[in-house]
């Protein structure tokens, strides 16, 4: 069962690790110039009430459908590696390599690593050229549901997922562009490997996540970092409905507020 969201050797292993080291140290130094503008204004501070509305809304539900119910929490329920499979130019691998760190490191309860062996990684990353997209769309999903997919969300990226009966994401996949600006590319890479956790639907009524069609961030900004942080809590399960979840969050919010304030220095 699937779901669609938009947009070998231990030296590789260590090369890619101190590439994604110097990108994010890069990145610090100069990062570009719409994306240090977006964190200078992002807003950071959410009631429990806004919060709870974007979870409902995003992790719930899929924007683009091909099988099964989407009523329910889908998440990754075993440690999640991640296999980057380079296709396009420019080699994108150490800016992949630093987004999955990020993504580790802001959310408290998540076990996602790079791994050099493709039979190992339950997601795998593929980088491709932007004239290769739609050819490698119609590759991977038919020329059916391509049409579909082009028709319904126009991808510049894309990511997709499977999930078993339990709603447990066993595989996803996402496909990203090389040979696009910095702004783009982040933005597309956040989104999308965020999505291959779980949080597949895109809805325009929450102005404040990137899982916003009209919202570009380039960064994984505070209000996602909340959602994320409250779909990977020990005591968030997959197949858990919308009522389950609800009568957690009294007790988990404080939890996952300390967290997220402390990983971004919210109090200083």
């Amino acid at each position: 069962m699937t779901k669609v969201g938009k947009r070998g050797c231990r030296l590789l292993a260590a090369t890619l690790l101190v590439a994604a080291v110097a990108a994010a140290s890069a990145a610090a130094r100069a990062e570009n110039a719409d994306i240090a503008r977006n964190r200078a204004t992002e807003r950071k501070s959410f009631t429990d009430a806004q919060i709870a509305d974007g979870l409902f809304k995003i992790a719930f539900g899929a924007e683009f459908s091909v099988a099964g119910r989407v009523d329910r929490i889908r998440r990754f329920e075993k440690p999640i590696r991640v296999f980057i499979d380079n296709q396009g130019q420019p080699d994108r691998r150490a800016q992949v390599a630093a987004v999955v760190e990020d993504i580790r490191r802001r959310i408290e309860h998540i076990d996602i690593a790079l791994t050099r062996d493709a039979g190992e990684a339950n997601v795998v990353v593929t980088l491709v050229r932007d004239r290769d997209l739609q050819r490698i769309i119609r590759k991977r999903y038919g020329a059916k549901r391509a049409r579909q997919i082009q028709t319904s969300l126009e991808p510049q990226c894309l990511s997709g997922f499977r999930k078993d009966d339990m709603f447990r994401i066993v595989r996803s996949d996402v496909l990203l562009v090389s040979d696009v600006g910095d702004y783009i590319f982040y933005d597309c890479a956040y989104e999308e490997l965020l999505q291959a956790l779980g949080p597949i639907n895109d809805d325009e009524s929450v102005p404040w996540t990137m899982f916003n069609d009209n919202v570009q961030m380039g960064f994984f900004d505070v209000y996602d970092q909340y959602l994320l942080n409250v779909i990977y809590h020990p005591r968030v399960r997959a197949g858990m409905t919308r009522e389950d979840v609800r009568a957690l969050l009294p007790d988990i919010m404080p939890e996952v507020r300390a967290f997220v304030a402390r990983i971004n220095k919210l109090g200083e």
